[in-house]
């Protein structure tokens, strides 16, 4: 990503840090925190099931609309491609302090990442190089929910971990896109709990650790959207091979517990008061209104 758009997204992204926010949820202070908070409470109803990848990738939307019209943002929704970092992760360029989104956290700087235990003051990042990122555009942002549904102030943390580097690695993708269906592909791309073992989107979220390790409120950290939108580029790639059969191509399970069905292209994609419900079938073509974008 050129520099100069790069920064462009950045200023867009601190100032939706810097606006009040308009949701009712609580714990909320500006509009960032809206799109962190209605991933908190939809949670549990948006991993592991059919509709993850259709849910994320209106999330993802309606994301960049208000980085467009509400902080004059004009230039589209990047991503990161970690399969070219995968050899030594912290040093990608997404992490530079002064051109990308800042670095790891300082170990030792926030006593519980995993939100295990709110008041223990034990130091439960130590040996993930966990804690506070201090430098960087976000550095002295102020996160004000999570870890998981907690409402916490607290600085933005990370703990970047390059052993799970190996889930998201070029090999990786190309499994996955080989894959001969929406639904082994779906799976293959999410991992954990539906796989044995850590696949791409897990793999992503753990690489970085700190907020991005946690189910709930990870899009407390900026580049949350970003290892999103690579997602949602890979799955792009995966309809693209075929797109008469699989460009709407949609299955799985519509809840975690029982009783579920199976989704349809009907299956709605809540965004809460952030944007419109769509069924999950405006969703499928990104090349059409109202998503039209494509990936370069």
């Amino acid at each position: 990503m050129h520099l100069k758009k790069k920064s462009d997204y950045i200023e867009a992204v601190k100032c939706l840090q810097s606006k009040p926010a308009t949701t009712s949820f609580q714990g909320v202070r500006t509009r960032f925190d809206d799109f962190q908070a209605l991933h908190i409470n939809l949670a549990e109803v948006i991993h592991a099931v059919g509709q993850f990848l259709g849910w994320h990738r209106q999330f993802l939307f309606v994301y960049e609309k208000a980085l467009r019209e509400e902080c004059g943002y004009q230039g589209t929704q990047p991503y990161w491609n970690w399969s070219e970092d995968t050899d030594d992760i912290i040093k990608a360029p997404v992490f530079d302090a002064h051109t990308g989104f800042g670095g790891n956290g300082v170990d030792g700087t926030y006593p519980d990442v995993f939100g295990i235990n709110p008041s223990q003051n034990s130091n439960r990042t130590s040996g993930w190089g966990g804690g506070c990122v201090k430098d960087g555009p976000f550095a002295s942002y102020e996160v004000a929910l999570g870890p998981g549904k907690l409402i916490n102030d607290h600085c933005l943390v990370r703990g970047i971990r390059q052993d799970f580097a190996q889930f998201i690695t070029y090999e990786a993708v190309a499994n996955a896109t080989k894959q001969p269906t929406f639904e082994i592909f779906r799976i293959e791309l999410e991992g954990m709990p539906i796989t044995p073992t850590h696949k791409m989107h897990d793999g992503g979220h753990l690489a970085v650790g700190g907020e991005m390790q946690n189910l709930y409120s990870s899009p407390a950290d900026p580049l949350f959207y970003l290892h999103h939108a690579n997602l949602d580029r890979i799955w792009w790639e995966w309809q693209a091979v075929n797109f008469t059969d699989r460009l709407y191509q949609v299955s799985g399970r519509s809840t975690v517990p029982p009783p579920w069905v199976n989704i349809t292209l009907d299956f709605p994609l809540d965004m809460g008061t952030l944007g419109e419900t769509v069924p999950i079938r405006d969703a499928m073509d990104i090349r059409q209104a109202p998503l039209c974008y494509i990936y370069v």
